[in-house]
C-alpha cells in the first residue's frame, strides 16, 4: 500500500470522518477496468480443519481418528464416492453442482511449524520462511496487472500482508464508532470546501461510501451502516467489485478458524458463513460472476485425531476452495495420502501432498492470462516442492477457457 503522510491538523480532520466508515486510500478506480475478470483472494485465518470441512467419508481412518468429532456423511452433500461437503455449506454445494466449485484437499504452503502468525506470513507474502518478504503475493500481482487494473480493495480494517507492497490499494470495513449524525457530515464537508487535498479525499470516501451502501451516498442516512455478517460482507465486496470502474482484485478476511474445543458446532457456524458470504457476492455480481474467481485458503490445517475437549490442535494438511463462474469446478482434485497412522505427517496430521503454491499461480495466471513461470518468478519467493514429500505442483487446468 503506498504510504501517503499527511500533517497533524490533516489527520484529526480525516479522522473526523471514522464515525462513517474506516477507509484507506486515496481513491478507487474511476474509468473501466482493462479486463472483466475478477479474482478475489478470502483467507480463514485460525487454520480452518479440512477434514470436517470436505470430510473423507470413504477412508476408515477418518471415523477411527475423530470418534465423537466424526460427522455423518449421510447429513453432508457427497460429492463423490471419497469426499463429502459440510452440511453448512448448502450454497457452495449447489455451486458445486453447477461446476462453479473446485476443492483442493491435503494442500498446504511450505511452513511446518504451527504458529498462526508465522503460517499467515508465509500464506500471504509467498516466502519460503516467515518475514523473510516485506511485501505480499496479491500486491505483486496487482503491479503485473495493466495500469487501468492496478485498484485493488481490502474487506478489512486494515491493509492484510498478502496486499501490502509497492502498488496503490484500499481497504474498506465498516466501523465500529457510533455512526456521525446527518449535521455532523454536513460540517466537516463544509469545512474541508476550501482545502483541495481533504476536500478530494472527503469526496473520494463518500463516493466509497456510497457504493458500500448500495447507493449515492448523497442520499444515506445517518443511521444507515454496512453489517459485517457474512450475507452482508459479500453483498458489500460485489458493490465494489461489480461495478465498471471497480476493482478487479479484493482480499476478504474471515477469523475464528482456531477450533480447539467445542469443535462441531463453532465450525458449523464458520461455514455457514463462509457459505451465505459466497451466495451474496454471486448474487450480487450477477453477470459478473461469470468472470469471477474466488480462492480460498487457511495457513495450514488441523490435526487428525480430535483432542479431548471435543476440538482439534494446529495441523498440517488443509482444504482450498476456488469458487466462482469462472471456474472449471464440479471436482476434487486430491493426491489422497490417507489417515493411516503411518501415512500421517510427524504422526498426527494430513500428510500435504499438493502445494498452496500450485493453486496460487495456477489460478491467477488463468485468471489474468499470465505466463505461469513468468508469475511464479514473481509472486512466490520458493520452489513448489513440499517438505516431507510430494512436488505439489502437478494440477489440472482450473478455470473455464
Amino acid at each position: 500500500m503506498t504510504d501517503r503522510r499527511y500533517p497533524r491538523r490533516d489527520f484529526l480532520r480525516v479522522a473526523t470522518a471514522g464515525a462513517a466508515l474506516t477507509l484507506i486510500a486515496p481513491r478507487l478506480a474511476l474509468a473501466r477496468a482493462a479486463t472483466e475478470r475478477r479474482f478475489v483472494f478470502v483467507i480463514q485465518r485460525g487454520a480452518a480443519d479440512g477434514l470436517e470441512t470436505l470430510l473423507p467419508y470413504a477412508d476408515p481412518g477418518y471415523a477411527r481418528l475423530r470418534g465423537a468429532l466424526a460427522l455423518d456423511s449421510t447429513t453432508a452433500s457427497r460429492l463423490d464416492g471419497s469426499f463429502a461437503l459440510h452440511p453448512a455449506m448448502v450454497e457452495t454445494a449447489k455451486l458445486y453442482a453447477a461446476k462453479e466449485a473446485l476443492f483442493v484437499h491435503a494442500v498446504a504452503s511450505p511452513y511446518r511449524d504451527r504458529s498462526h502468525f508465522d503460517g499467515q506470513n508465509v500464506l500471504e507474502t509467498g516466502g519460503s520462511s516467515p518475514y523473510q518478504l516485506k511485501d505480499g503475493w496479491l500486491n505483486r500481482l496487482v503491479g503485473l496487472l495493466p495500469r487501468a487494473d492496478k485498484e485493488a480493495i481490502a474487506f478489512a480494517s486494515t491493509v492484510p500482508m498478502a496486499l501490502r507492497g509497492t502498488a496503490e490499494v484500499a481497504s474498506y470495513a465498516p466501523s465500529a464508532l457510533p455512526q456521525a449524525s446527518d449535521d455532523l457530515m454536513l460540517q466537516v464537508a463544509q469545512l474541508y470546501q476550501g482545502d483541495a487535498q481533504l476536500h478530494a479525499l472527503w469526496t473520494s470516501a463518500m463516493a466509497t461510501r456510497g457504493i458500500a451502501m448500495g447507493g449515492d451516498a448523497s442520499s444515506m442516512t445517518a443511521g444507515a451502516r454496512p453489517r459485517q455478517d457474512g450475507a452482508s460482507l459479500g453483498k458489500l465486496a460485489a458493490g465494489f467489485l461489480g461495478r465498471a470502474d471497480g476493482p478487479r482484485i479484493a482480499m476478504i478476511e474471515t477469523g475464528g478458524w482456531d477450533t480447539h474445543s467445542a469443535q462441531n458446532a463453532r465450525l458449523a457456524t464458520q461455514l455457514r458463513n463462509l457459505d451465505v458470504m459466497v451466495a451474496a457476492l454471486r448474487e450480487g455480481l450477477g453477470g459478473a460472476w461469470s468472470n469471477t474467481v474466488v480462492l480460498v485458503a487457511t495457513e495450514f490445517g488441523r490435526t487428525a485425531a480430535a483432542n479431548g475437549t471435543g476440538g482439534t490442535d494446529h495441523g498440517t494438511g488443509a482444504v482450498a476452495m476456488l469458487l466462482g463462474g469462472a471456474v472449471q469446478g464440479g471436482r476434487v482434485l486430491a493426491d489422497w495420502p490417507g489417515l493411516d497412522q503411518a501415512n500421517l505427517h510427524e504422526n498426527r496430521d494430513l500428510r500435504p501432498t499438493t502445494s498452496v503454491d500450485a493453486l496460487i499461480v495456477g489460478a491467477a495466471g488463468e485468471c489474468f492470462g499470465i505466463d505461469p513461470e513468468r508469475l511464479r518468478r514473481s509472486l512466490l519467493a520458493r520452489s513448489g516442492a513440499l517438505p516431507g514429500g510430494g512436488s505439489g505442483n502437478a494440477l489440472p487446468r482450473l478455470l473455464r477457457t
